[in-house]
């Protein structure tokens, strides 16, 4: 049925009843209610206020409602237009033919609506719970998400015969006793004396609604629920009420909204978490407003806003109204104040509030949950709460994650928890204004630390990096290079340090940024000069050989600095033999990087420097490493006799039995060893070499060592002749060192 036929016939209707024909605004208002729209919007096209709108209309329908012998408001038009058109239509009449491009206009398909998107999942899911005999449903979901619009739509796309709305006042102290609200609804919309007794009336109550469908929203239903997610008792009594519309044998469907869970034990609903608008609804929103869509930057805010319905209008509205439509232009201006939006930070607040004061534990867990940052590890689980429980016996703990389960400001789902951007924001605020903001960061970071014992995988490293982030945020630059330098086994059979696990795993820039914020501010001369080993390898990774140089340099001026000015007694052994570790270590690397420098003698220098400290110490590994770098300096020079031997020995070494168990330790050295048996030409010894690197790192994940080897290969493949094959696996070898940057 076309809009058309409605106006045409309203206007026939109201003009029986006052003899006056539809004006502007009542055609605008029977027209856009048609179409689903709301008062305010109504309000906005027209150009008046929201209140007038509602004045005019309230007297259409009650006009209306004259003239077709039934009571009409805004949700029961549509119904009480098609109704009158088909009684009253001769019986002899065929039913009229309705052309299809007419039939979507009865129901207007939500992605045509601007104001309600990408909620069509929802609707079906509502609609299948009232369906399998559900009469009482709780919308629940954090404010500004789109409970209410959600509930609204419902209404009007169901054929309810009567749609009655309750909006429970925002303070406790102002909500409607239960019993009026019942003595309006059966006077006003059922016309039906209540009794004197409650019980009674909601007996009356219960018998008009088996006896036809009513759709009755009960909006905002928090303030009358308690911490428990009971009804508070002065309004006790509303669980009564809802008793009654919870009947499965009534037609009636009752949808209540609420920011919080209904926990009422004696009160069967069905509760529906409403999800998050995707960033294709946003998108299309943004679209239909006629906003320029720029996607990367569009993305960033739905993440923000955690896919908020209410932040979506009200961003698009700014960015329209202040920045002439450039979403760019606002973002780069508000990225870092998200709550920067007045009203959304009202609404915000408005909860976290109400949290404080039902629930002050509970509060003080949602603050401490800002601490965490939410980006590389986007979710917690149960133990990464309890660690800020520190101050909370272990039996109450679980109560308090159930109480911020049952409100809307944490995220939940299937074990983990999380706060969006925007919440954070308000949390993290708030925990800087108190006293447990050093202790949060604090047990955040032990948390972290002690949740990875063995790094075997790269989320591994990145959930032990966590705690770095947490000591920096207290300044305590100390604990922060402690976790870059705990060192633990990896999945290359190495022990090493985090930012050494870190880097070999492809996470170069991340260790290079942690570094650099905290070396000018530690006094350890252990910790900064093992950062400085650490950063020159990473400097030589990204081809910055000459400050890796510089690093190196400078951790070995301060390691042979404390070696001289430790007194040799055996308190001091493990100083010892850490200070010698590092500075055969940096030598090692020295070696190598003037050897991709070229400058061979150097290099052969530096290598010979390592065997003549390491040979026959505890820290001999260090010149079984030096040994290959020796021997391929030595190829590279052309010195066939010299080389030959000590690749001999070195790959005696390496292939034993004994290292291949530990060939992590040494895949590195053993495809540089494959490189010495290709310039020696000893192609099968080159070829069993590079392939036993590129076995191991197919097994462990190593992406550095076989791009290396395949390289090797590759050149072997062109010394040979076949340019065709040599070219295919450097091509392999690229892909792979673009994967890891």
């Amino acid at each position: 049925m076309g809009v058309e036929i409605v106006l045409k016939l309203a206007d026939k209707l109201l003009f029986a009843a006052t003899g006056k024909p539809l004006n502007d605004l009542q055609r605008t208002i029977v027209d856009q209610v048609w179409q689903g729209r709301k008062y305010f919007e109504i309000a906005d096209a027209y150009g008046c206020t929201e209140g007038h709108v509602k004045d005019v209309a309230a007297e259409l329908w009650h006009q209306l409602s004259q003239s077709l012998g039934e009571k009409v408001g805004k949700h029961s038009f549509r119904t009480a237009v098609e109704r009158y058109l088909y009684t009253t239509r001769p019986q002899h009449q065929p039913e009229p033919s309705i052309p299809d491009n007419q039939i979507a206009s009865l129901v207007p398909p939500p992605s045509n609506d601007p104001n309600f998107i990408g909620r069509e999942a929802a609707i079906a899911a509502i609609s299948t719970m009232a369906n399998q005999g559900q009469r009482l449903i709780v919308i629940q979901g954090e404010g500004g998400i789109g409970k209410t619009t959600l509930a609204q739509h419902y209404f009007q796309t169901e054929s309810f015969e009567l749609v009655l709305e309750l909006l429970m006042a925002q303070e406790a102290q102002d909500i409607v006793a239960v019993e009026r609200v019942v003595e309006e609804w059966l006077r006003q919309d059922f016309d039906t004396e209540p009794g004197r007794d409650f019980g009674v009336s909601l007996a009356r109550l219960k018998r008009q609604l088996h006896q036809r469908p009513v759709g009755i929203l009960i909006d905002n239903l928090e303030p009358a629920l308690d911490a428990d997610g009971k009804f508070i008792a002065p309004h006790s009594r509303y669980a009564e009420l809802m008793r009654v519309l919870a009947d499965r044998r009534i037609p009636s469907v009752t949808i209540v909204t609420s920011r919080d869970r209904l926990c009422e034990p004696s009160i069967p609903a069905e509760h529906f978490r409403l999800p998050s608008l995707t960033f294709k609804a946003w998108r299309d929103y943004f679209a239909m407003r006629q906003a320029t869509v720029h996607p990367s930057t569009l993305e960033a805010m739905h993440h923000a806003y955690g896919g908020n319905a209410k932040a979506m209008g009200l961003l698009c509205g700014t960015i329209q109204t202040d920045f002439d439509g450039d979403m760019v232009a606002y973002w780069r201006e508000f990225y870092d104040h998200p709550l920067a939006v007045t009203d959304l930070n009202n609404l915000v607040i408005s909860q976290i509030n109400r949290l404080a004061n039902l629930d002050p534990d509970a509060y003080r867990l949602f603050c401490r949950l800002g601490c965490y940052r939410y980006q590389a590890v986007s979710t917690l689980n149960r133990d990464a709460l309890f660690a800020l429980l520190w101050d909370v016996p272990a039996e109450k703990r679980h109560r308090l994650l159930t109480s911020l389960r049952n409100r809307s400001l944490v995220d939940f789902h299937k074990g983990e928890y999380g706060l969006h951007p925007v919440i954070r924001a308000a949390a993290i605020a708030r925990l800087r204004l108190s006293s447990d903001w050093t202790l949060a960061n604090r047990k955040a970071a032990e948390f972290w630390s002690g949740r990875v014992s063995r790094i075997t995988q790269r989320q591994d490293a990145i959930l032990a990096l966590e705690a770095y982030y947490h000591y920096c945020a207290i300044a305590d630059y100390e604990a922060a290079a402690d976790v870059l330098l705990q060192s633990r086994d990896n999945q290359w059979q190495q022990f090493l340090p985090l930012a050494s696990s870190l880097y070999r795993m492809g996470l170069v820039q991340p260790v290079l940024e942690a570094i650099a914020t905290i070396l000018d501010q530690l006094s350890s001369p252990q910790q900064t000069s093992e950062l400085q080993n650490i950063l020159g390898d990473l400097h030589w990774i990204t081809g910055n050989i000459h400050t890796a140089i510089a690093n190196q340099q400078h951790a070995i001026q301060t390691a042979q600095t404390c070696l001289q000015t430790l007194v040799n007694t055996p308190e001091n052994h493990r100083h010892h033999y850490y200070f010698r570790m590092l500075e055969v270590d940096s030598l090692l690397s020295l070696g190598l990087y003037h050897l991709d420098l070229w400058e061979l003698n150097i290099a052969d220098q530096l290598f010979t420097d390592v065997i003549d400290l390491a040979a026959d110490t505890r820290h001999y590994r260090w010149a079984e490493k030096a040994t290959v770098g020796l021997a391929l300096v030595k190829a590279q020079l052309g010195n066939t006799q010299a080389a030959t031997p000590l690749a001999e020995a070195a790959k005696q070494t390496f292939l034993s039995a004994a290292s291949l168990e530990q060939s992590g330790r040494f895949a590195y050295f053993i495809q540089r060893l494959g490189q010495t048996y290709a310039l020696l030409g000893n192609t099968s010894s080159s070829v069993e070499l590079y392939q036993t690197a590129i076995a191991f790192a197919e097994s462990s994940h190593y992406i550095q060592v076989k791009a290396n080897a395949l390289k090797g290969l590759a050149t072997i493949e062109r010394i040979c002749g076949d340019q065709a094959t040599a070219i295919q696996i450097h091509q392999q070898a690229i892909e792979l060192l673009e994967e890891i940057g």
